[in-house]
């Protein structure tokens, strides 16, 4: 430990370096969600922890350093805005580990903050959990534990190295220990479980929906869920993923009457798999939304004890999806023989017939004049289909701003939208005319992943359609983007604003925006398909999974056997390090392959009649191993030197100098 310039103490160069780059590896997957001026501080805070290590600038003294902390907790508590969860409390611990670089000035220093960054892998693995933030995560640990041998250790010859092979070596005598207990210990449900965030945005469709909504949504091409199927893949028109209803129209918003509770803190099971798909079921591993609503398609029913239907056909979690998470549904094999209930209730009838009253009088008008044309409601709706078909009505994702009767404007004037907006003025329009509806929201469409084993449904797939009350048929799906734009229902986004070019048009480095290149699909693709196995059997291998897993081996595994084969295969792994260990100190096999080397030699010096003693130095060993073995004399030497080379000479040994002292070894035992 030295001052440099008489300023700041300075630890080692390279395993501070280690330590810095570490930090900014564990940081990136926080990158996504913490304020940029946080983000910010952090980095600088570094940077001036390694211009003091450069003996630039001093490490700022304790008025200073109290001054810094103050004015940055309170830009955090002006950002937190009271709010506490899970995902505020980290932030401020990332903000505490940021400012801790402020205080490394001696060894212990750096052990603690190598604790405290450690622990921030941890941390990490509550917000980021697929296979690329694993292997970020990994790395980071490797570093942390690189710069803790360099600091130990900081003027052994090729120091970096050896530690790089020290961790190799440990890791590859761990990883199978590792993975057997990760397979067969027994996968029991957290005691206690809190929920990660409070009421955080997150990229997807929320509960109220307003012109222009839906339109900004599908320029994100980030993924919402994927799909496998039991059977065959549904066709794309067949692709409808109902996620929540909207019934109240007001201030040309559409939003949920009846809000759904949050529900009681804690975690949700993403615990979903039951045994092998049937041809009529499906998995879905849902991206964390935030929010309580499930996606599943028409006539589905819950598998999976994770999820619950609603009255309205939708389906909901407990509590918000704060993480990835799997569940199962049923699809019924004959939708057609559903019994619809035949009668609306009052208080359902004025719920789905709610208008305000004033605003978009040329539609109300319209709506009367139709009805007086068609006064059963199918006939009414295909009649304002027919409208859509016939008159230039155009599909669009740049919408124009729409004044405030946003219904008038897109019936009568300005005639341009994307799928919200025909949404919007074809469950007015029915209103108006005194038919319940109601509009949903969710996903239509999706892509097929490696090989079509399963879809993908990107926030791109976003989209909001319209039910009817049929008072024969019950509710009828409705979807005016059908008629305007049919290429986006039976093919996708992509195909039906090919024309105008819009699509994904501010996303320049997502992969999507180019999937029309055969690579680039490709690359997408796998990289998908990895992280979605990685998804279901490492983040999602819960008790059910693990279960099932195990009942496809002899013996019918339960889980009190699954519990005496995982404390089995751990006293095992135990005991045959134990007697490893034991073997090589009773052999006295030293760790330096150069030292073994020397065991070797004393050992045929040994067995050919020498007189060989603790004490002797590799020079006397050549010269006892001259006067009994004349021949080899001048082959014991050069050994002898070399070994004296390799601990008193400034060269280190290297790899290849180290096999060719293998090799004359091995010539001198024949």
């Amino acid at each position: 430990m030295t001052k440099r310039h008489g300023i700041s103490p300075v630890l080692p160069t390279s395993a501070l370096l280690w330590l810095l780059i570490a930090f900014g590896l564990l940081l990136l997957p926080q990158l996504d969600r913490l304020p940029i001026w946080l983000s910010v501080s952090c980095v600088a805070l570094a940077g001036w922890r390694w211009l003091v290590q450069l003996g630039i600038i001093r490490l700022p003294g304790r008025i200073l350093r109290i001054a810094i902390m103050v004015a940055l907790i309170a830009f955090y508590v002006l950002g937190a805005r009271g709010q506490f969860s899970v995902e505020t409390a980290s932030s401020f611990f990332v903000l505490a580990v940021g400012m801790k670089w402020l205080e490394t000035r001696t060894t212990r220093d750096v052990y603690v903050l190598f604790f405290i960054l450690c622990y921030l892998a941890a941390v990490n693995f509550l917000f980021q959990q697929g296979i690329l933030w694993a292997l970020i995560n990994f790395i980071g640990i490797s570093l942390l534990l690189i710069s803790l041998q360099v600091l130990n250790a900081p003027d052994i010859p090729n120091s970096v190295a050896t530690s790089w092979r020290r961790l190799g070596g440990l890791l590859l005598k761990t990883l199978p220990v590792v993975v057997l207990l990760f397979i067969f210990f027994p996968r029991l449900s957290p005691l206690w479980s809190v929920p990660l965030v409070s009421g955080q945005a997150r990229t997807g469709i929320s509960d109220s929906m307003e012109p222009g909504s839906i339109s900004d949504l599908a320029q994100s091409s980030e993924r919402a869920f994927r799909v496998t199927f039991g059977g065959m893949l549904p066709e794309y028109r067949d692709r409808y993923w109902r996620g929540l209803i909207l019934d109240r129209f007001e201030n040309e918003r559409w939003e949920q009457a009846d809000k759904a509770m949050a529900g009681r803190p804690g975690r949700i099971s993403s615990d979903g798999g039951i045994g092998d798909l049937r041809e009529d079921e499906y998995d879905v591993l849902l991206e964390p939304t935030y929010q309580r609503w499930a996606f599943a398609l028409d006539n589905s029913s819950p598998v999976s004890a994770n999820v619950t239907g609603e009255p309205d056909g939708t389906f909901v979690f407990d509590r918000p999806a704060d993480t990835s998470i799997r569940y199962r549904m049923e699809r019924e094999e004959n939708p057609s023989q559903r019994s619809n209930e035949q009668t609306l209730s009052q208080a359902d009838q004025y719920r789905y017939l709610q208008l305000p009253r004033e605003g978009n009088p040329r539609a109300r008008d319209y709506a009367r004049k139709l009805l007086t044309e068609y006064q059963e409601p199918l006939d009414y709706a295909q009649a304002l289909m027919a409208r859509f078909r016939s008159q230039p009505y155009f599909y669009t994702l740049r919408p124009p701003a729409m004044p405030e009767d946003s219904v008038d404007a897109l019936l009568f004037d300005v005639k341009r939208g994307f799928c919200a907006h025909y949404a919007s003025a074809t469950a007015f329009m029915l209103r108006a005319a005194g038919i319940p509806s109601r509009i949903v929201i969710g996903y239509q469409g999706g892509s097929p992943g490696n090989n079509d084993e399963y879809l993908i449904i990107r926030q791109y797939d976003a989209h909001a359609w319209v039910e009817l009350w049929s008072p024969d048929r019950g509710w009828v799906r409705l979807d005016p983007t059908a008629a305007i734009a049919p290429q986006r229902i039976e093919s996708g986004l992509r195909d039906a604003v090919a024309e105008e070019g819009s699509f994904l048009e501010n996303e320049w480095i997502s992969p999507s925006r180019y999937g029309d290149v055969a690579l680039v699909r490709w690359l997408t693709l796998q990289a998908d398909s990895i992280n979605y196995e990685w998804q279901r059997w490492v983040v999602g291998y819960q008790g059910q999974t693990q279960m099932n897993l195990m009942s496809r081996l002899p013996g019918n595994f339960s889980l009190r056997d699954l519990g005496y084969l995982s404390a089995g295969l751990f006293g095992g792994s135990l005991l045959v390090a134990g007697l490893w260990t034991s073997w090589r100190q009773r052999r006295r096999v030293p760790n330096d392959p150069l030292e073994r080397l020397m065991v070797r030699w004393r050992r045929l010096l040994e067995a050919r009649g020498g007189d060989v003693t603790s004490s002797d130095t590799p020079i006397t060993l050549a010269r006892k191993a001259a006067d009994q073995m004349p021949a080899q004399g001048s082959r014991h030497a050069v050994f002898a030197r070399a070994v004296n080379n390799h601990y008193y000479g400034s060269a280190p040994l290297s790899r290849r100098d180290w096999l060719r002292l293998k090799r004359l070894l091995s010539s001198l035992t024949r």
